[in-house]
């Protein structure tokens, strides 16, 4: 099996790296997003500075003629995505499903894909793709997903690994290592933002130093606090299907839903990212939802 032409669903920070790094490997590329009704959005832009996409008129049209299709949309829109691919994708094309979702979700997109006559493969992205980019690890789950592993590996997805033959396990591992990973940013930005109020933020620091030692903690907890303000967004849409996820294990997600609060407050406060310090950083932040602050 290989590919040769390749359509991306969703062309927003993953899909345009998608987009330039499959491009330079000389692959025929095609793109839709909803973004596209609007021409001043950043998918439209993407698209437009990009001569080697052709831009689909829709999801069915994007995929048309493709024997790969990517999806990397937001989570919410997994399923919606998935059911308008599957009805232009060719019989037996490959649908490889990026997205942060609950199992159940993945499920639901499986279905829709599997029933067109496609095969629907998970794909649990299991860290941020921008440093790695092709090389970012990656855990495939379905039935279809030993099969297609060489090919995927061929086009330059070199970190992947087969996770379960079952749908739902490798969205599972994902899901819940967000709890934490989401829930840790979080935590440090409601810890370290009430210490600064009271001029004890580096005593906490220094305190977490001394309790789990290893990282940096005032350089984690300013990177980790920044991606809130960075990505806060879509962070607290992928906490929804977290906390979906948990829902699906017969637990009350509270820790999960009082995250997706927390992430969701975050990106109005993205001017305090040009403070390199953690303390000067959430300075700025507090300087724009404390009045008097400074």
């Amino acid at each position: 099996m290989s590919f040769k032409s390749i359509a991306l669903i969703g062309l927003g920070e993953v899909g345009t790296i998608l987009a330039d790094d499959l491009a330079q490997r000389g692959f025929a590329l095609s793109a839709w997003d909803v973004r596209f009704a609007d021409p001043a959005s950043p998918p439209s832009q993407a698209a437009a500075s990009r001569s080697f996409l052709r831009r689909g008129s829709s999801a069915a049209d994007a995929v048309a003629g493709a024997d790969l299709v990517i999806s990397a949309v937001t989570a919410a829109r997994t399923i919606d995505a998935a059911t308008a691919a599957a009805a232009g994708m060719a019989t037996g094309a490959v649908f490889v499903d990026f997205n942060s979702a609950s199992p159940g979700a993945k499920g639901e997109a499986a279905a829709a894909v599997n029933g067109a006559g496609a095969r629907y493969v998970e794909a649990a992205v299991m860290s941020p793709v921008p440093p790695k980019r092709l090389g970012t690890p990656i855990l495939l789950g379905g039935p279809h997903a030993d099969a297609v592993l060489a090919a995927l590996r061929d086009i330059g997805l070199s970190n992947l690994s087969v996770f379960s033959a079952e749908y739902g396990k490798a969205s599972a591992a994902k899901m819940c290592r967000s709890v934490m990973v989401k829930g840790i940013e979080a935590l440090l930005s409601e810890s370290l933002l009430a210490a600064r109020h009271y001029g004890v933020d580096d005593t906490v620091l220094t305190s977490l130093n001394d309790l789990f030692p290893g990282p940096d903690w005032h350089k984690l907890s300013r990177y980790m606090i920044s991606r809130t303000m960075e990505h806060g967004k879509r962070r607290a849409e992928e906490m929804r299907e977290v906390a979906r996820t948990v829902e699906e294990a017969g637990l009350s997600p509270w820790m999960s839903l009082a995250t997706v609060e927390r992430q969701e407050w975050a990106p109005p406060l993205s001017s305090a990212l040009d403070q390199e310090e953690i303390t000067a950083m959430l300075d700025a932040m507090r300087v724009q939802f404390v009045p008097g602050s400074r």
